[in-house]
């Protein structure tokens, strides 16, 4: 073998010697950061879709919540505070006084809308948080709007694993998906995963079964959902024969008077209807406030 030769043959077992030595440290960096996943509690078999955190305790920035106009858990009067008070009030009476035993599920709230954008979801996170300041009572804030999920988006919290997965059975127990919070009589179910079949899961005999859970294991307990809007979505229909009380949201000077009927034609007859108008003008020098009106069960 000349001297070329013996540099050419030299300088392959390098390239070789330097490969291997690659391929080993990213096998380790592949290791470390499986690890990692199964630390974080990530899934790495369904792609970025089920990337989604574990339930586990959530920290809400109540403070951040006040500024953005949201019932506040201080000791601070403030106006929202007041008008839903005044709201959950009648929902209370209606889960637990002489209604509740004319109603199927009287402490199942459905929270909706006719059409999207009506503040849905900002009615049904408030009245969590006012009814969590209550002394004997609890609440579960469930997201049933699988489709476009916003219960957490609105508490500025990161999307984890919730409802979806349970329904689809990754999930065996329905306390896997309950987030605990900060607030201490406050439990929250996020959507989780989006899912092609979401109407047929919500259709199920196992939401049926988490929701006779939800209205039966803790006899003190409201449970809030934030479902989707009553017009064009099936799932929302759905969930209306599970719910014994519903809350229509409708924006004043905006909501159709025959969105809001047509909406209403959707919901069970022998459910207690509430209406909250989001927006409304009030004739004092407090401004911008929030209606309760209550249909009653027909």
């Amino acid at each position: 073998m000349n001297t070329i030769e013996r540099a050419l043959s030299k300088q392959e077992k390098n390239k070789q010697s330097r490969a291997e030595q690659d391929a080993g440290a990213q096998k380790a960096t592949d290791t470390k950061l499986d690890a990692q996943q199964k630390e974080n509690g990530l899934s790495e078999s369904t792609g970025a879709q089920n990337s989604l955190q574990v339930p586990s305790s959530i920290e809400i920035d109540l403070a951040r919540m006040e500024e953005k106009g949201f019932v506040s858990t201080s000791n601070k009067r403030r106006l929202i505070n007041e008008e839903y008070r005044a709201i959950k009030r009648k929902i209370i009476d209606n889960a637990f006084g002489p209604l509740s035993k004319s109603l199927n599920n009287s402490n199942i709230i459905m929270v909706t809308s006719s059409r999207p954008g009506e503040g849905k979801t900002f009615t049904a996170v408030n009245l969590a948080l006012s009814i969590a300041l209550e002394q004997d009572k609890t609440v579960l804030l469930v997201d049933a709007d699988v489709l476009r999920p916003n219960v957490m988006r609105t508490l500025e919290l990161q999307n984890q694993q919730g409802l979806m997965e349970y329904l689809l059975g990754e999930k065996t127990d329905i306390a896997e998906v309950m987030c605990q919070t900060n607030v201490p009589n406050l439990r929250i179910i996020p959507a989780g995963k989006s899912h092609h079949l979401s109407t047929e899961l919500l259709a199920s005999e196992r939401m049926y079964d988490a929701v006779q859970e939800f209205a039966n294991r803790y006899p003190d307990r409201l449970v809030i959902v934030d479902t989707p809007p009553l017009l064009g979505i099936n799932e929302t229909a759905i969930l209306a024969n599970l719910a014994g009380q519903a809350i229509v949201v409708a924006e004043e000077a905006a909501t159709k008077i025959s969105d809001i009927q047509e909406a209403v034609g959707h919901l069970n007859p022998e459910m207690a209807i509430g209406f909250v108008v989001n927006k409304g003008q009030k004739v004092n020098r407090k401004g911008t406030g929030y209606g309760y009106y209550y249909a009653g069960a027909n």
